[in-house]
């Protein structure tokens, strides 16, 4: 980057005007500007357009051969077409893997197609680009008292990688978000570029299928009315907790959110945390979390909990008292989660992970113990394991609940060095052995862990999936570390 000291405000070289006042010029968009190049064609050799892309735990840098930042379908069509060699596609780079990456390829950067392209709000439709995140999307919707039907429980992710990963939340009876996309549109390997509905089995293979099939560049949503919600909190016994979940929680129409804790070091005293609709004032005076929010309170609180000796009994004491107050917010405030809560200060000497395994719900108790005893044996760093629930997914080509299921998500501490990424591995494939035992599945944005035989045994819609893969794409052009290992 080089700064453009001595320029005036704008120059006009052509037919292109080049702003310069008040930011940085990067060398490469300078030129392209000059020469009318912007997207398409390269300022500078190959070596010189090499970039190094890592997700967000930092531990998968990977080298590619170019990365363009396309602001439109067609220009996401015009890149494919060109394009040769492998391609590869992230959003907001929260897949943990390298799935969103491959070597030497060219690298699609989506997060400028950011446009909502169309509200209905008396339908509760919209349709936006592929490369906005859900917090930009709550802005649009929180005035006309909208709300995302289905999303993670954080809103820094993009709608395009959350439809790849086919996401899903803490929404009860909602499951993932494959149940509330009424349109896709696809741009495929020869740059075509298709409207798919629900009825189509490529539209099946787009949901968990990472990128496989080729580019999502809009998606058309159902929404759901804003509501205030209030929360209520209960500690349960392990073996009680499906139960008072089905009926509970499941049983009452009232209930939008939940999820319940297991805390270290034994996992075994649920915390159950409910958001039920009410008509109750709001609490907290915002409608959604502000964006400038600081969270280094919160860091300093992760890093003691996971750092220093008696760090649970300061995580206990911190939630009881959190846990006894009287909340109530609006919908999309609980929805406007910021990830920057969670962010370690440095990626230097350790990172912060996901892992979630789906369990059939008559399973739930078994699954559970065995966890905990291999987290215990292999003193994984764990924070916290979150329990969702999902009904069976019936939409999706690859699947994560083919059967109704109760959802772990694994929340740990690693260390970044070799020897912790060998012990990790280790006893993550234990961890795969147990929900496999169990008639689960693993999800799979997150490390490469899985052998390739775990991943047949969790998936076997795989040869479905690769047959449509071959069908769209049979040079094999939309690659990343993900689908090079497993298939």
């Amino acid at each position: 980057m080089r700064h453009c000291r001595g320029l005036p405000a704008s120059l006009t070289i052509g037919s292109s005007t080049v702003e310069t006042s008040g930011f940085v010029l990067d060398r490469r968009e300078f030129l392209q500007a000059a020469t009318g190049t912007a997207f398409l064609l390269p300022a500078f050799p190959a070596w010189a357009r090499r970039r190094s892309i890592n997700d967000y735990s930092g531990l998968d840098a990977v080298t590619v051969a170019d990365e363009r930042r396309p602001r439109s379908t067609e220009e996401v069509s015009a890149a494919v077409g060109e394009w040769r060699d492998a391609i590869s596609v992230g959003g907001g780079r929260f897949s943990m893997g390298g799935q969103i990456a491959y070597p030497e390829s060219l690298h699609l950067d989506m997060r400028q197609l950011k446009r909502v392209v169309s509200l209905d709000p008396e339908r509760q439709t919209v349709r936006v680009q592929a490369g906005i995140s859900w917090r930009d999307l709550q802005e649009v919707l929180d005035p006309h008292d909208l709300s995302v039907s289905i999303m993670q429980s954080f809103s820094n992710f993009t709608v395009g990688g959350s439809v790849s990963v086919n996401c899903h939340g803490r929404y009860v009876g909602r499951g993932p978000i494959v149940n509330s996309v009424r349109a896709l549109q696809l741009v495929t390997a020869d740059g075509s570029v298709l409207e798919l509905e629900p009825s189509s089995e490529v539209f099946r293979g787009v949901f968990g299928g990472y990128g496989g099939l080729g580019v999502v560049t809009e998606v058309e949503l159902g929404l759901e009315p804003n509501s205030r919600l209030r929360r209520v909190v209960e500690d349960v016994e392990l073996a009680s907790y499906p139960r008072r979940f089905l009926d509970d929680v499941a049983g009452d129409s009232r209930v939008v959110l939940h999820n319940a804790d297991l805390r270290p070091p034994d996992f075994d005293a649920p915390r159950m945390i409910s958001w039920l609709s009410t008509n109750r004032p709001a609490t907290v005076e915002e409608r959604l979390i502000p964006r400038d929010r600081n969270y280094a309170r919160n860091q300093a609180a992760i890093w003691a909990v996971s750092e220093l000796p008696g760090g649970a009994r300061l995580r206990q004491s911190v939630e009881e008292r959190l846990h006894g107050e009287e909340v109530v917010v609006w919908r999309n405030y609980e929805a406007s989660l910021d990830t920057d809560s969670l962010e370690p200060p440095t990626r230097l000497f350790s990172t912060y992970l996901l892992q979630e395994y789906f369990i059939p719900v008559d399973n739930f108790l078994g699954f559970a113990r065995s966890m905990a005893g291999i987290l215990s044996e292999h003193r994984v760093n764990a924070l916290n394991v979150s329990i969702r629930h999902s009904p069976a997914d019936t939409r999706s080509l690859l699947s994560w609940a083919p059967t109704d299921v109760f959802s772990f998500v694994l929340y740990y501490k690693q260390r970044t060095t070799g020897r912790a990424r060998r012990r990790a591995e280790a006893w993550t494939r234990e961890l795969i052995d147990a929900a496999l035992e169990y008639g689960g599945r693993y999800y799979l944005p997150y490390r490469l862990h899985a052998t390739p035989a775990q991943f047949v045994r969790a998936y076997p819609e795989h040869e479905a999936f690769r047959r449509l893969k071959a069908g769209l794409d049979p040079r094999g052009k939309f690659r990343n570390m993900l689908w090079d290992r497993y298939l």
